[in-house]
């Protein structure tokens, strides 16, 4: 079918793990006629849960997107994972859409999936709908979940429809006053949302208070609930069951006819170079542009980028720019998803999710254009959690370093919260995400993707060496091995500075007894003594080196014996300077439910962290803010996560360093086993 922006419906399906959102998603399909019988998540054969993992573990990983239409309407739904561990690409989705429906499970009721959604899609600017599913069954309160949910995010929540027959079906409450339902009134309910709505537009709402209701065209009403949506005047409230698809019409009605198409919805963050803000228009005549919030390496297709049209037409066999790039590339393919089904169309206009294949440099969070003008816009990032969890690793069989370098960027690309660190003093790779399960999952899939297999151990911890005193150092460098020799003799002091100055160092020599050409190749000496540490091998920092005094051989000086005379020194120096060890203090962040606020604050005290206060949120959650050793975090996420129910979080940012205990240094010091290297 043909269709206009205005007509497009972008929604996102968000929420707690075990929602129901993958079965509510199946139901929408098959209501749109997509699929003539809805599959489950326990068989896997659904249209979203394709991956053999998702399959394995019968939930969501990844997003999922699939269209349908619908009337004049036509839908892009995009199923996405409860898990908090796979938030990276669920967050990502909130880019594509105007509007993110919450599922709610009628038993549980509200959950910390929840809470989080209603946050991110609020600091979005996106319209919010809560979806009740499941309220079909045995020991659902829907009453009691209506007043928590209003009582939790505010009187604004309020339902458009309601249930009837203990949940067998559903009636509409905005455009219809009259019929009994399971709890409260229609027309109480019908009363209360109208008034919700007229009040926020004043010609609506004059209009309504000299001629009533019956006086109100459906376009002014739509008009004023799309506004209350945009500015977070009004969370309407659905309810469905996805198992039986009760209620799923009425959700594809309220779609229809009262949620923001493209046009209407509050514009994306552009910015341009000089970063003022870009007003977007969901014009199909302007330029073109477009942002990459997916991308997935199919082994099939390639590389496929997936984005979102804000601006512009894109056709097949258009020429189109990747943010500052100079050289355009041909959209040879364009393609529609359908779950892991590509189905090629031949343009894409405001509001349409597409996608191209084969391009390499697309990356997520690209700007796609295709005017030079547009070179500098870019889409104010949205806000991922920090990948805190880390493992490192080293490939299984020798030879595939390179195939694990690659496949590493590969996932990398997929996942905003999956990151790959290399630390070269450290001789290792480390790969960073939200959680043990979240890493166990990307190197599943690398095994089973690109063939690599890894051995992982904790990462090492990175360590510094400073000194606590004054000392001076002294070496003569002298070989001779028959022809011209090696001489030079260096004399230096050493002292410490504050933390975090770093390393100064100073040529205090008198008398050109040390010609100015060799002062670099001391300088060289001694940082090479640095890098190897002093008493756990471990980088110094921190200290002022001055050479005052040495001498040389006209003949026989040369860099060579300056490199070796200065890092002799130097250790001769810091060995008599009582050297220590820093360790890197993080400050932590650890948002918790109130009533795990004791356990929280042992459990960090018996890791030497310092509790700095704590701040009181909406909603029930305590963040206790302190400062710990990085050391003594390495298995906090999971500690956290048995301590709260999987319901706490926390992040991390570096500090500063300070001083390990005297009994960790002597720990750390017994473990080195130090190489001197031959002259």
């Amino acid at each position: 079918m043909t269709y206009s922006t205005e007509s497009i419906r972008n929604i996102a399906l968000a929420g707690h793990a075990g929602v129901g959102k993958t079965t509510l998603f199946e139901a929408l399909l098959l209501a749109g006629g997509v699929i003539q019988a809805p599959g489950t998540v326990e068989r896997g054969n659904t249209v979203s849960d394709t991956d053999s993992q998702e399959k394995a573990r019968v939930h969501s990983i990844d997003n999922c997107i699939a269209g349908m239409d619908r009337g004049d309407c036509h839908f892009n739904l995009i199923d996405t994972a409860g898990y908090a561990d796979f938030r990276g690409p669920t967050l990502a989705a909130l880019a594509a859409v105007e509007t993110v429906a919450i599922v709610v499970n009628a038993i549980n009721g509200i959950e910390h999936g929840t809470r989080r959604m209603m946050m991110h899609a609020k600091q979005r600017g996106l319209a919010r709908m809560l979806v009740i599913n499941k309220i079909d069954f045995d020991g659902a309160n829907l009453a009691a979940l209506v007043d928590a949910l209003r009582e939790e995010f505010g009187s604004e929540c309020l339902p458009v429809n309601l249930p009837v027959g203990r949940g067998r079906r559903v009636l509409d409450c905005f455009f219809h006053s009259e019929g009994a339902t399971d709890f409260s009134s229609l027309a109480e309910a019908h009363q209360r949302i109208l008034d919700q709505v007229v009040e926020i537009n004043e010609s609506v709402m004059g209009q309504y208070l000299d001629a009533g209701e019956g006086a109100l065209t459906p376009q002014q009403l739509h008009d004023a609930f799309e506004q209350c949506l945009r500015e977070g005047h009004l969370v309407p409230i659905c309810f469905v069951s996805a198992r039986t698809g009760a209620g799923i019409n009425e959700l594809l009605d309220v779609a229809t006819r009262l949620l923001p198409n493209p046009a209407e919805g509050n514009p994306p963050p552009f910015v341009r170079g000089d970063g003022t803000p870009l007003q977007i228009s969901a014009d199909p005549a302007a330029h073109v542009i477009a942002d990459v919030f997916k991308i997935v390496n199919d082994p099939f297709v390639g590389k496929l980028g997936v984005f979102r049209v804000w601006q512009g037409t894109i056709r097949r066999d258009s020429q189109l720019l990747v943010d500052h790039g100079r050289k355009p590339f041909k959209v040879g393919h364009l393609f529609r998803l359908q779950g892991k089904t590509h189905v090629e169309i031949e343009a894409a206009i405001p509001g349409d999710i597409a996608a191209v294949a084969k391009i390499e440099e697309i990356h997520f969070d690209a700007v796609l254009h295709d005017s030079h003008d547009e070179d500098l816009i870019t889409l104010a990032p949205l806000a991922f959690p920090l990948p805190m969890f880390g493992l490192a690793l080293e490939p299984k069989h020798t030879g595939q370093e390179q195939k694990l370098s690659n496949a590493l960027a590969r996932l990398a690309e997929e996942d905003p919260c999956f990151r790959i660190e290399h630390h070269k003093e450290l001789n290792e790779t480390v790969v960073r995400g939200l959680s043990d399960l979240h890493l166990k999952i990307m190197l599943e899939r690398m095994r089973e993707r690109y063939g690599v297999e890894v051995e992982t151990h904790p990462p090492r911890i990175a360590y510094r060496e400073t000194i606590a005193g004054h000392a001076e150092g002294h070496h003569k460098h002298k070989k001779q091995t028959g022809g011209a020799g090696q001489f030079g003799e260096v004399f230096l002091r050493i002292e410490p500075l504050e933390r975090g100055a770093g390393f100064e160092f100073v040529d205090a020599v008198k008398g050109g007894v040390i010609p100015g050409q060799f002062l670099p190749a001391i300088e060289k000496g001694v940082r090479q003594a640095m890098e190897h540490g002093a008493i756990a091998g471990y980088p110094l920092q921190d200290l002022r080196v001055t050479v005052y005094d040495g001498k040389y051989h006209p003949v026989d000086s040369k860099e060579v014996a300056f490199i070796s005379a200065g890092k002799k020194a130097f250790i001769d120096a810091v060995g008599k300077a009582r050297p220590i060890v820093l360790e890197p203090i993080v400050n932590v962040e650890v948002a918790i439910p109130e009533h795990n606020v004791g356990d929280v604050t042992g459990g960090l005290a018996g890791k030497r962290a310092r509790i700095l206060g704590t701040d009181t949120q909406r909603g029930g959650e305590l963040v206790i803010k302190a400062q710990a050793p990085l050391a003594e975090l390495v298995d906090y996420p999971t500690e956290l996560k048995s301590m709260t129910g999987g319901r706490g979080r926390y992040s991390l940012d570096l500090s500063h360093y300070e001083a390990v205990p005297p009994t960790v240094q002597k720990q750390l010091s017994e473990a080195w086993k130090p190489h001197v290297e031959e002259d």
